[in-house]
């Protein structure tokens, strides 16, 4: 993994979006996508660059099970906020969380990205080292399915929600094989509340407990932190 570490989220995200810059004008095509505060500060740089997406295809991560695209805590609602408005793209792919038919979501899903093989996976880390929604204990070749939350990640997501009990209790989401196809992957971290997280997924044991640890076999990782973020990784990794 090559490790970045910048001052601030500020710094991150224009980092972060000089990656995807590079990638796009080298070629890339299919990018996949997350939502969440972490890269608000990448589309921010986005939205502001002269970059044209109107040949570029987004597979986002996951999205909530039954909240509509118009519901401003979906995730669709977000990435028409934060890029799509401003930067149109070809085609974009959000799971339908609101289908009767969850597992036939999952299966075309996975069949979306067999088809538009992923150039750069963007992801951010929960503080238990869970990537997208795949908690620990999720095995690592899993593909797109359907996540009950956890309680701890429904108490983090309340925040975004009037109360905790309009929160929805699952969504889907892209497994760990399918992030590990990406020819590229892009993860963003910040705060210090992240920093455990960091720590285990770069210098601790790959295992299913920590989800993110699984990208040490990756060939192509970029992490970009913050200084709070890396405050625990071993001082070889702050360059």
């Amino acid at each position: 993994m090559k490790v970045i570490v910048t001052e601030n989220k500020i710094q991150g995200g224009a980092k972060a979006f000089e990656i995807f810059e590079k990638g796009i004008k080298n070629g890339a095509k299919v990018l996949g996508l997350a939502t969440g505060s972490t890269p608000e500060t990448l589309y921010q740089n986005w939205v502001k660059s002269d970059l044209n997406c109107e040949n570029l295809t987004s597979i986002n991560l996951d999205e909530y099970v039954g909240l509509t695209p118009d519901n401003p805590q979906s995730y669709h609602y977000f990435m028409q906020k934060h890029l799509f408005d401003k930067k149109p793209f070809k085609k974009s792919y959000i799971p339908n969380g609101t289908a009767k038919d969850i597992p036939a979501v999952c299966k075309e899903y996975d069949q979306i990205i067999k088809e538009n093989p992923i150039d750069i996976q963007l992801l951010g880390i929960g503080r238990n080292g869970h990537i997208a929604f795949n908690e620990p204990g999720t095995p690592f070749d899993t593909g797109t399915h359907e996540v009950k939350l956890t309680e701890n990640t429904i108490k983090a997501n309340s925040r975004f929600f009037d109360n905790e009990d309009e929160v929805p209790k699952s969504a889907i989401c892209m497994g760990t094989a399918n992030i590990m196809g990406a020819k590229k992957v892009v993860l963003m971290a910040f705060g210090e509340k992240k920093a455990k997280a960091i720590k285990e997924m770069i210098e601790g044991p790959i295992t299913e407990e920590v989800p993110a640890s699984i990208l040490q076999k990756h060939p192509d990782v970029t992490v970009i932190v913050d200084e709070a973020a890396a405050q625990e990784l071993d001082d070889k990794y702050k360059n």
